[in-house]
């Protein structure tokens, strides 16, 4: 071995396995740190050194960096999956308490805006608490009739309460009756206002939901004469804010659509920052629909609902 290759495989050595700086490297082999830093450079270019991450989290890296060039998102984050799907949620919400926070410690005044759902309950879970008396948390859509800690007033006041923030509800369920019930009502005064203060949201976070039975807005929100099977005949993959998307997050042309008491899909594009934070590999599909259609600009998803979405968004 020629004397330049012996000495770039001691530096290498010294470097990579014993841990030395390259300082430290430089003062053993006499020489420049200079040299070391190339021939280091050169090892790692030649392929004389080769390194592997051996982590469960460079799977997740590669994906948060296809999602990004694939939809063209500011940011994604993607949690390794749990051995039990069940549990996706809570890896997710986890990480988007920490996104979350760290956004709103960074500029702690404006218009938070929130959906319902059980991420979103989670995400709460390991959202840190400060005072932030220059922010507004905002409901984006109606909630349920009843309480429970998974629906859009509950989610929405617990935001509020961890950052003593002011607190606004769109008092008003997630579906009207008809869709002309529905235009009487946001005709009123109370519900223009609310809805002149949920265009102005700064940042958002939603969740998504799919056609399973899993999922919430079918257990717990969707009319009684409005079925899954029906959705599904139009074209449906699941809905954000309460209101059904397709393939490539196309509004579906069905009266649940306009019966929804909740900010148009295509108002979603002028928000600044909305975070999209759901997984499971059953919601891949209405993810992948939704970043199609660009109603998302952060995604906080786990490995196995990024890899569907990517496969299905390529497909």
């Amino acid at each position: 071995m020629p004397e330049d290759s012996q000495i770039q495989v001691r530096a290498a050595w010294l470097y990579y396995m014993e841990g030395l700086t390259q300082a430290e490297i430089a003062d053993r082999l006499k020489m420049t740190r200079l040299r070391v830093n190339r021939l280091l450079v050169e090892a790692r270019s030649s392929g004389l050194v080769n390194i592997t991450i051996n982590s469960r989290l460079e799977s997740c890296v590669r994906l948060e960096q296809q999602l990004v060039e694939a939809f063209g998102l500011r940011e994604a984050i993607v949690v390794p999956a749990p051995d039990d799907g069940e549990q996706a949620y809570a890896q997710i919400g986890k990480a988007a308490g920490e996104f979350v926070s760290r956004i709103v410690e960074e500029k702690p005044s404006g218009i938070f805006g929130v959906g319902w759902g059980g991420t979103l309950r989670e995400t709460i879970r390991h959202v840190r608490a400060g005072q932030y008396r220059g922010l507004a948390v905002s409901s984006m859509m109606g909630g349920l009739t009843y309480g429970i800690e998974i629906n859009t007033f509950e989610i929405a006041s617990r935001f509020a309460q961890l950052w003593q923030a002011e607190c606004h509800y769109l008092a008003a369920p997630i579906y009207a009756g008809t869709p002309q019930s529905r235009d009487t009502i946001m005709a009123q005064d109370v519900f223009e206002a609310a809805f002149a203060r949920i265009r102005a949201t700064d940042v958002a976070i939603l969740s998504a939901g799919d056609l399973s039975a899993r999922s919430l807005m079918v257990r717990y929100g969707l009319p009684r004469d409005v079925g899954t099977e029906e959705l599904a005949a139009h074209g449906a993959v699941g809905d954000m804010l309460g209101q059904f998307i397709d393939r490539e997050g196309r509004e579906i042309d069905h009266p649940i659509n306009r019966r929804a008491i909740a900010l148009p899909l295509e108002e979603l594009r002028r928000i600044p920052t909305v975070i999209l934070a759901s997984g499971g590999r059953n919601k891949a599909a209405v993810i992948a629909a939704a970043l199609r259609a660009g109603l998302a600009s952060v995604l906080i998803t786990d490995e196995d609902a990024a890899a569907a979405a990517l496969a299905l968004h390529k497909g």
